[in-house]
């Protein structure tokens, strides 16, 4: 298969006072292209491995040569990871579906605790790395964090992601972290967070 940069559904600025045009521009066009290249460098003369979609591989991590693992890793991570995050960002105003509001209820008390728990993994993520809403293997719906470009496969499967790099906010925020996060909020596509998790169903 082809491993290229996706389009966006949004132009770089419609994000905006949220997230400005030039960080959208240089965190797709040269962030997460550069995870593609190298994931596609780390793998090349294995085309079995790089005929198979990221998410697959990330998931099947051990038939990846252990000389490039970690490499496959890192930049599959930054692949997969940016994948899904502009998938979950839109200018259009949405709310979670009837379903995926019911689970939040559920499994965190409220959306206002939802928020405060994901912001909170966000916030107090060290370092580079993301916040997380997972599906666990029990159908209930988790919050974590992961350093670096880590994917928690191992704890669920991912349905909303909050880049937390400074990559991703600092041209607007420098180092005011809780700000960005509560910006995110007002640009997630929740349309988009719902039919992710009704297809874990």
């Amino acid at each position: 298969m082809k491993h290229i940069l996706p389009d966006l559904s949004f132009k770089y600025n419609e994000l905006e006072p949220y997230i400005d045009a030039k960080t959208m521009e240089i965190h797709h066009t040269k962030h997460h292209q550069g995870y593609i290249t190298k994931y596609i460098d780390a793998l090349k003369n294995r085309e079995e491995l790089l005929d198979k979609d990221v998410e697959y591989i990330l998931k099947n991590i051990e038939r990846v040569p252990e000389n490039v693992r970690q490499t496959v890793i890192n930049n599959g991570g930054g692949y997969y990871n940016h994948r899904l995050f502009w998938e979950i960002l839109s200018p259009k105003k949405s709310v979670p579906s009837k379903n995926l509001e019911e689970a939040i209820n559920r499994d965190f008390g409220s959306f206002d605790k939802f928020k405060e728990e994901f912001s909170n993994a966000a916030a107090t993520r060290f370092g580079s790395g993301w916040a997380w809403l997972l599906v666990d293997n029990d159908k209930k719906l988790i919050v974590t964090s992961t350093a670096n470009q880590d994917v928690p496969f191992e704890k669920g499967y991912p349905i909303l992601a909050l880049d937390v790099w400074e990559h991703a906010y600092y041209l607007n925020y420098q180092n005011r972290r809780p700000d960005y996060i509560n910006s995110f909020w007002h640009v997630v596509n929740w349309e988009m967070v719902s039919e992710k998790y009704k297809n874990t169903l």
